[in-house]
């Protein structure tokens, strides 16, 4: 292993994620468009109900997946590293046909009981008629567009969850609803486009793993691979319910005990929170198929390394985020509406959970990647019991304030176990004495954002892009300066100078 070698995965990866964080920028914009136009068309409670509805289905989908989604990413991902692309074709087949059966039967048994779901959810029946059943319509096609997007993510090709899952679907949603509108200005119009915009979704992500996997062989699967398959994706698809379930729970929960306007403010602070996220998510899903080539080919060291870098450039990256939600919560939660400025105690509490969240890094990919899906489902099913017991006993004396703090703990809880399993079984874990180097950066970019936030006249729009420009622009001086390390900086150097002389 050489340092070629490193180079290049460091570039594999910091390719893949700039694909990802143009994706992440397209559909952080036309999500952030579709809420507002549902918020301020709609009205708090609509809103409420859209959000509630969607992410059921997108979190009930993770279930439904079956876990073929993660199980192909890693073959796939080892079976490449080896040479062996003809073990490839089958395995995916049969993944993409279990996860349809498992999907297509949820869809029917929800569409049966959408009466249920709608007095679960406390969904009132005028705003809510048809939402539970336009949602049902899109749970195969959801299930069927993540499976073979992982399926081409474990070549390391990130550029079709660019186009599909990141900026084709988000994008398909807005636009589709905006036509919808046309003829029906509801909420159950408002679902049904997103369904539809799964559907589309799911033929893109066929037609590119087809693309990618056609000149291949199709050896049959050897006997006992269906077996091992299943204890790998088994234990997988309750966890990976569950880790959907974490960041919606509380919301369900405060469902019995709040307003259907304080649901729909509390689902704004919740959107405007997990945009912290997305950047993790982003390298997330590049650095999985390396963690699990390098693992089946025992090279730790080289995974250790790659492990530390990432956590610090995911949270580096995120920090100016952070600071903004930080230094301007009413003001972020009013792009919304003017309704919904009343949430800015329960986002702080949100975002500092999710800073834990980014601070560990890809810590709970790494735990599947190298198959312990057994102990991730633990852990995940202590986290999901310890987020209800926190929302139950919080929701009814404080509101959404009492179901963040149940989030932001849980979040914390469940990434720190994860940390220990892998140091215990991976033998790597993220920090060394270069996050040190993040300090002053994040001291400076908060600073400038006070002051700017504290100084500035005229609307909040003008406030906070002000407040995030300066501050961002404070923050990237510095950490330019003194956040980089002298292998960063020499690297950065010669992509300057490879640039100029293009």
């Amino acid at each position: 292993m050489g340092v070629r070698e490193n180079r290049s995965d460091h570039l594999s990866i910091l390719s893949g994620t700039s694909q990802n964080v143009v994706g992440i920028v397209i559909a952080a914009v036309a999500t952030f468009a579709t809420n507002i136009l549902i918020s301020n068309t709609l009205g708090s409670t609509a809103f409420g109900v859209v959000t509630i509805v969607t992410q059921a289905a997108f979190v009930v989908s993770f279930a439904t997946r079956a876990g073929m989604d993660m199980a192909v990413l890693r073959d796939v991902a080892v079976e490449v590293g080896v040479g062996r692309t003809d073990r490839i074709r089958t395995p995916v087949a049969r993944a993409s046909a279990i996860a349809a059966l498992v999907s297509l039967a949820a869809a029917v048994l929800v569409y049966l009981a959408a009466d249920a779901v709608r007095e679960m959810f406390s969904i009132e029946r005028g705003v809510g008629r048809w939402v539970v059943e336009a949602a049902a319509l899109g749970l195969p096609f959801l299930a069927l567009a993540n499976v073979w997007l992982s399926a081409t993510r474990g070549l390391k090709i990130m550029r079709y969850t660019l186009y599909i899952f990141w900026a084709g679907q988000p994008l398909l949603w807005l636009v589709l609803m905006l036509g919808g509108w046309q003829f029906s200005q509801t909420a159950w119009m408002s679902v049904l486009a997103y369904s539809l915009s799964w559907v589309i979704a799911a033929f893109g992500s066929w037609g590119a793993w087809r693309k990618e996997s056609r000149g291949w062989d199709a050896a049959p699967m050897e006997p006992g691979e269906m077996g091992r398959l299943f204890r790998y994706a088994g234990p997988r698809a309750p966890a990976a319910l569950f880790s959907q379930l974490l960041f919606w729970t509380d919301l369900f929960v405060l469902t019995r005990y709040a307003s259907s306007s304080e649901v729909g403010v509390y689902s704004a602070a919740l959107r405007a929170g997990q945009i912290i996220v997305l950047f993790l998510t982003s390298v997330s899903l590049m650095f999985s198929p390396f963690v699990a080539d390098l693992h089946n080919r025992g090279e730790t060291e080289k995974l250790d390394k790659l492990f530390k870098n990432l956590t610090r450039w995911t949270i580096a990256a995120t920090m100016p985020v952070f600071l903004l939600l930080a230094v301007a919560p009413k003001d972020v939660l009013r792009v919304f509406g003017s309704e919904f400025s009343g949430g800015e105690a329960a986002l702080l509490l949100l975002a500092a959970g999710q800073l834990i969240n980014i601070a560990t890094g890809s810590v709970g990919f790494v735990l599947i990647m190298v198959g312990r899906t057994g102990w991730d489902l633990l852990v995940y099913a202590g986290s999901l019991a310890m987020n209800l017991g926190l929302a139950f006993w919080l929701c009814p004396k404080y509101g959404m304030e009492g179901a963040a703090i149940a989030n932001a703990a849980t979040f914390a809880a469940s990434k720190w176990a994860r940390l220990a399993l892998v140091k215990r079984f991976v033998r790597i874990q993220p920090y060394d004495r270069d996050y040190w180097r993040l300090v002053p950066p994040s001291l400076a970019g908060l600073g400038v954002m006070y002051l700017i936030h504290q100084v500035v006249p005229g609307g909040f729009l003008v406030d906070l892009l002000a407040t995030g420009i300066g501050g961002t622009a404070a923050y990237l001086g510095v950490y330019l300066v003194m956040g980089l390390t002298e292998a960063e900086k020499a690297g950065l150097k010669g992509l300057l100078a490879k640039v100029k002389a293009r």
